[in-house]
């Protein structure tokens, strides 16, 4: 039978340097999602468009990016995985530079949502590193590409106020789409181009992934749902932090509020050692600990109304909690389907993209209605569901054998 590094014609392992250069791809790239985060107002107030209609603006974003999930990450089982990625990363500087030039509201909705589509490539950067790496480095590697995630995502609203302040909203899409043209040629100069010999893989089955693991495979469901809730209680916290710091409270400052990201950083230190443990597999293991982790920090941040302090620990504790359990999940459910990661992994980030709107939009009406105290309660409930999850997970006895492969029927994965 033939090995998941000679189906993908991939060379055994990824290489410290090449690893490196997906970890800043995959940040650069998740970075296009969150840039426009504290811009809203600029680009309102710009484009005369009021607060009640900007917030789209963030949604045609993440439809963009759930487009590209489900119809371009599955191409990676189909095509070179390298030539995707440098297109995807190409087209990307494209939607940045529709953005840098859009002067209405419907073209800003339509630059944004292109972006969106192109960024999904984060997943694309994902699934090749676990189909190119060996069994035994493929959690830590794929925590690797994950602390890039992380630091993107963070390192995103702050980078994206700077350069707003200095020298207004349209220069952050500038630097987008600059450095996505840099690093599309990287990419495709750096990686080493994949062989056909993945056999046979038909679009619109491994397009329909999603429907066919979540209905058949109980390890990718299971971890789908924890994955769900997970990010809805994530998504509370970061869609909710600047109602709690900008309101009475604290009255503070768009440029300290996302100074807070910051905390979160501990999550690329998090992501790795996960990802190490998970190939030693001890992956349910650093789950149940990491749920645990997590419902605690609510309690921390449900401090947040009167003491700063323990509301950073409670973001250190939450995020560190939140990418051990994404890394681990994405670890287990390519376990002995390298080939087919691309599918598998963009399947499962369809559940983080419904979990983070779930949080995103049941935060703001449950704040007004409760405060703070009734966020995070919400944000603890979504934490304890997952848990739950887990738990149920652990007493369901499972074939020692089950992984997740591909059908030969044209249901796809399964």
């Amino acid at each position: 039978m033939m090995s998941s590094d000679q189906l993908t014609g991939s060379p055994p392992g990824v290489s410290r340097g090449l690893l490196l250069l997906l970890a800043v791809v995959a940040g650069f790239m998740v970075s296009n999602i969150y840039y426009g985060q504290p811009l809203l107002e600029s680009m309102g107030t710009d484009l005369g468009i009021s607060l009640a209609h900007i917030g789209w603006v963030v949604a045609s974003s993440q439809a963009g990016y759930l487009l590209g999930l489900v119809f371009l990450v599955p191409l990676g089982d189909i095509v070179d995985r390298r030539a995707l990625i440098s297109v995807q990363v190409g087209a990307s500087a494209v939607g940045a530079g529709a953005v840098t030039l859009a002067l209405s509201q419907a073209a800003l909705l339509l630059a944004f949502a292109i972006l969106g589509l192109a960024s999904s490539v984060v997943q694309t950067i994902v699934a090749y590193t676990a189909a190119s790496s060996t069994p035994d480095k493929r959690g830590g590697n794929i925590g690797t590409v994950t602390a890039g995630v992380v630091s993107g995502l963070i390192l995103a609203r702050t980078v994206a106020g700077g350069m707003t302040e200095l020298w207004g909203w349209r220069s952050v899409y500038v630097f987008a789409a600059a450095a996505a043209v840099v690093l599309s040629l990287s990419v495709l100069l750096a990686l080493p181009k994949e062989q056909s010999g993945r056999g046979p893989t038909r679009y619109w089955p491994a397009v329909s992934s999603v429907v066919v693991l979540t209905r058949r495979n109980p390890l990718f469901r299971t971890r789908a749902l924890i994955t769900m809730l997970l990010f809805a209680s994530f998504g509370v916290l970061w869609n909710g932090m600047s109602l709690l710091l900008s309101g009475p409270a604290w009255n503070l400052p768009p440029g300290v509020i996302g100074l807070f990201g910051l905390a979160g950083l501990v999550g690329i230190l998090a992501a790795s050692k996960a990802g190490a443990a998970a190939d030693r597999g001890w992956g349910q293991r650093v789950t149940g600990i990491s749920l645990m982790a997590l419902l605690v920090s609510w309690l921390a941040l449900s401090l947040g109304s009167w003491s700063l302090l323990w509301f950073i620990a409670g973001i250190i504790v939450l995020d560190a909690a939140v990418q051990s359990v994404h890394v681990s999940s994405q670890t287990m459910i390519v376990a002995g389907a390298a080939e087919s990661a691309s599918s598998i992994i963009g399947s499962y980030m369809v559940f983080y993209s419904v979990g983070s709107a779930l949080g995103a939009a049941a935060v703001t009406p449950v704040f007004d209605a409760w405060g703070w105290t009734g966020a995070s309660v919400l944000g603890a409930g979504f934490a304890l569901l997952a848990l739950a999850v887990w738990g149920m997970e652990r007493r369901r006895k499972q074939d020692p054998g089950a992984r997740l492969v591909r059908s030969t029927q044209p249901g796809g994965a399964e």
